[in-house]
């Protein structure tokens, strides 16, 4: 056993020299030589591919993968050797005093490698390396913990009452207890050990909580996935440099040590972690044929694809051709979400009589999203702070419905079910997209308070019933304008879109009555050609292709949204409250016009995507403030049913002037705005 102990150093010290790994070794050594402080522990952290060493040595590969704390003491005589051979660190006198961190890049892609709770019993003995991808949903602040700790025998007559014979370090599952306690003995003379507190050296420490990413499909409102599964949390311990590493709400792919942690009378399973990478959700880099061939059908007009995606999407739920300006402002949602900061958000507050339809067609398209989260009703939208359960007392930040919607759509009902606390506090993630978590430092044992600003990439949904009693009925309304008086205006401005979804005449509810009494004795049927031609999966892979292009403003469109909003700014005034056009108005334009040009798979911003955006945006400040002087028609994307080619081209009749009647509001009201006036 000693000779192959011995094969395994050497074949380490080859893999150091080949892999840099001495080099930056050595690096390290020389920050502790020039502190000319002598410490109780020496650490490092060793970087290993384990494919490379299994390469040079099976037997040493094998040992890393599977015994992994065996496989550290391996390099720790190593490095022992080559710091006293080299005579690096003089204050180093014992081996003991090393501490080897292994950091594998991956492990083997097999199922034996991959952690998983759900079968019973799981070895948690087995100590060895395994990986597992989750979504961190509550973390702890960062405490510290003991790395390693000096003891001396209590005898001094005793050879071990001076030097660093004992050192006492930090093993992946071990609680404070198994590193520094009063009751260790001398194993030469039998004397109690004692600490020697000089040398204590303390580390960073982080709790974090993860779940499995499949848990997402649980919180959507509505899915095709029938299969049952079990989702068990599990606790993962940061130290150190990886403290701070993770954020709340993130996806990671992690590989660590499993252990049991007992805490009093209850066992929790943890994973020491070793290595961290974020995964990071890429799109598909093709739509299906059906789409591909509808592009090319309407490759004539700019507005003709989205207007049929519009009429045939979620045909599952609603009727072909019904909803249709609703339908096109979710699917422009749906392509405006992404994970980065201060990215184009796209808002939506609907305000409709048929809740019930409503919700239905929200839920299902909160499906084509990897992140697409159904806010439960009675728990907290935004992260709220508890006490850690692990018996630290510390605080632990919990994720919650906004958090876990990062990069996607948080759906979080009817507005009128929230008190005015929380409405409030929406109203300021709205503007802001952050969130404030207060952490009082005497509740949670710590010595000051702290403040902690979560960032929330997400957009939100929402709907208000018109038909609710709670209504305060007022008398002075402007022409188009809207009661929403249940709701605080500057909540109604904080969301990018205002809808205003009529309920349907007599004409359009009865296929929606016939939809329904179908979908009812034949849940799963498909009612529809369209439903066969492009189905739920391919609307997912679309919405994932066309949210993930990067687009660019034209020259034509920015002039056009610009001179919109200026003179909409001096248009829409009032003498008490001054310009009723929020500062806001612009960036939900410039989004709405991304959006239009992601959603026809374009990479630029067209005039024709600018004037669908600023169609929107006028229907919407038409419902909070009344009319204006542009004075579009009460459903202008949509005007009447699309049925075949005729009607499509109705439709570009029908935008065209509303285009000309743009111009000539902003040349009008505008004084000193140039705008592109040629006439097709």
């Amino acid at each position: 056993m000693h000779r192959e102990i011995q094969k395994m150093r050497e074949v380490a010290l080859v893999y150091l020299d080949r892999s840099g790994g001495l080099q930056k070794f050595m690096q390290d050594c020389k920050k502790y030589s020039d502190s000319k402080q002598s410490y109780a522990v020496y650490r490092f952290i060793i970087s290993i591919n384990p494919s490379d060493i299994a390469e040079l040595d099976a037997t040493l590969g094998n040992y890393i993968l599977h015994n992994p704390i065996q496989a550290a003491q391996i390099f720790q005589s190593v490095c022992f050797i080559a710091i006293k051979t080299l005579s690096i660190i003089e204050q180093l006198q014992t081996e003991a005093q090393i501490s080897i961190l292994l950091k594998p890049t991956h492990l083997p892609p097999l199922p034996s490698y991959v952690l998983n709770l759900a079968p019973f019993p799981f070895n948690y003995t087995s100590q060895r390396f395994y990986m597992s991808e989750g979504i961190a949903i509550a973390m702890g602040i960062v405490t510290k913990y003991t790395q390693g700790a000096r003891f001396l025998c209590t005898e001094e007559t005793c050879q071990f009452s001076k030097g660093f014979r004992y050192i006492r370090v930090h093993l992946p599952g071990a609680t404070e207890s198994a590193t520094v306690r009063n009751d260790f003995v001398c194993g030469l003379c039998s004397s109690p050990l004692q600490e020697d507190m000089k040398f204590r050296v303390l580390g960073d420490k982080q709790i974090v909580e993860m779940i499995d990413a499949k848990v997402l499909n649980a919180l959507k409102g509505y899915s095709n996935d029938k299969s049952h599964f079990r989702i068990q949390t599990f606790t993962v311990f940061l130290r150190d440099e990886l403290a701070n590493k993770m954020k709340i709400g993130n996806h990671y792919k992690i590989i660590g040590i499993p252990a049991c942690v007992q805490n009093g009378l209850q066992a929790t399973a943890c994973i020491e972690i070793n290595s961290i990478q974020l995964c990071k959700q890429s799109g598909p880099s093709f739509v299906s044929d059906n789409f591909k061939y509808l592009l090319s059908l309407t490759a004539s007009s700019c507005w003709r694809f989205t207007a049929i995606l519009a009429n045939i999407f979620a045909s599952e739920v609603v009727p072909p051709g019904t909803y249709n300006t609703l339908k096109l402002a979710i699917l422009l949602s749906l392509v405006q979400t992404c994970e980065k900061e201060n990215a184009d958000y796209l808002d939506l507050l609907i305000v409709t009589t048929d809740t019930l339809v409503i919700d239905r067609l929200l839920n299902y398209s909160l499906c084509l999203l990897p992140r697409g989260i159904r806010h439960p009703p009675y728990s907290d939208i935004f992260p709220s702070v508890s006490k850690d359960k692990h018996g630290t007392g510390s605080a632990s930040i919990q994720a919650c419905s906004a958090v876990l919607a990062k990069g996607g759509i948080c759906y979080i009902g009817d507005l009128a079910s929230y008190k005015k606390d929380k409405l409030e506090l929406l109203q300021s993630v709205l503007e802001s997209r952050t969130t404030t978590v207060f952490i009082p430092g005497k509740k949670y044992g710590e010595e000051a308070d702290q403040q902690v600003t979560i960032s929330l990439q997400t957009n939100f949904w929402s709907y208000v019933d018109s038909s609710s009693k709670k209504h305060i009925q007022k008398d002075n309304f402007l022409i188009g304008q809207m009661d929403m008086s249940l709701i605080p205006p500057n909540l109604v401005d904080g969301f990018g879109l205002l809808i205003h979804n009529e309920f349907p005449s007599c004409q359009q509810s009865s296929p929606l009555v016939h939809h329904t009494l179908k979908k009812a004795i034949h849940p799963e049927a498909m009612l529809y050609k369209v439903s066969q031609q492009f189905r739920m999966q391919d609307y997912e892979e679309f919405i994932l292709f066309a949210k993930n292009l990067h687009v660019e403003l034209s020259p034509e469109a920015e002039s056009l949204i610009q001179g919109y909003y200026l003179t909409s700014r001096r248009v829409r005034r009032d003498s008490t409250h001054g310009s009723t056009l929020s500062a806001s108005a612009l960036k939900i334009l410039i989004s709405l016009s991304k959006a239009h040009a992601k959603l026809s798979l374009r990479k630029k911003v067209l005039e024709e995507d600018a004037l669908i955006a600023i169609l929107f945006l006028e229907s919407s400040l038409t419902l909070k403030h009344g009319k204006s002087a542009l004075c579009i028609a009460p459903n202008p994307l949509f005007p009447f049913d699309l049925n075949d080619e005729n009607s499509l081209q109705q439709r570009d009749s029908h935008l065209i002037q509303c285009h000309h009647q743009l111009l000539k509001f902003i040349g009008a009201y505008g004084p000193g705005i140039h705008v592109n006036t040629n006439e097709e």
